[in-house]
């Protein structure tokens, strides 16, 4: 059996507006990513949504999700940005964790796996680039990934994948993590090839 590695699930309605509410969430308190060794450069997070038991917690509990949790909160600041608490209260599938995550100029993500994040195992990661440039480049399974702003990526991050930002502008992607359901499976395999 082919195992997908990456899929284009569409372009996001409201993106214009998401943009929007970017630049107000630039300027809170973002956080180094916890994985010092798979990355050089900058690489930070802003968490919207997180584990309800870390809902009051530190910034780094609310962005990494260390163990499985069974409950989600929006965070503030994901409730302040109406377009983005729209997107994610719109998808068909349940939300789990949702990050900014801020790929600084001539900063690179090593290789790396996450372990179980896949669609065979019941977990998807989906990737929405809010903000990116041409010199970005997303590998998964050593395939480049043809990510455009404004358009939703299913990415499976069980296998290896790694980013370089050569550009001079930072990349920030909404990255979602979602419980698959037979909506999600079938967006997966219908965009898979395009």
């Amino acid at each position: 059996m082919t195992i997908c590695s990456f899929s284009l699930l569409g372009h996001v309605a409201g993106f214009q507006q998401m943009r929007q509410e970017l630049e107000l969430l630039l300027d809170l308190e973002w956080h180094a990513h916890v994985n010092k060794r798979d990355y050089q450069g900058g690489w930070d997070v802003l968490p919207l949504r997180c584990a309800s038991e870390h809902l009051n917690g530190h910034a780094i509990l609310q962005g990494f999700a260390l163990y499985a949790s069974e409950g989600w909160s929006n965070l503030p600041q994901l409730e302040q940005s109406p377009a983005l608490l729209r997107f994610v209260t719109a998808l068909p599938y349940q939300v789990k964790s949702v990050r900014l995550m801020r790929l600084h100029p001539g900063a690179e993500i090593k290789p790396h796996r996450d372990h179980g994040l896949c669609l065979e195992e019941g977990e998807a990661r989906l990737h929405l680039p809010l903000q990116t440039n041409e010199l970005l480049k997303f590998f998964v399974n050593k395939q480049q990934v043809p990510m455009q702003a404004g358009e939703l990526w299913y990415i499976n991050a069980d296998q290896v994948h790694q980013v370089e930002n050569k550009g001079s502008e930072s990349r920030i992607n909404l990255v979602l993590d979602c419980v698959v359901n037979e909506e999600l499976k079938e967006q997966i395999y219908a965009g898979w090839n395009t």
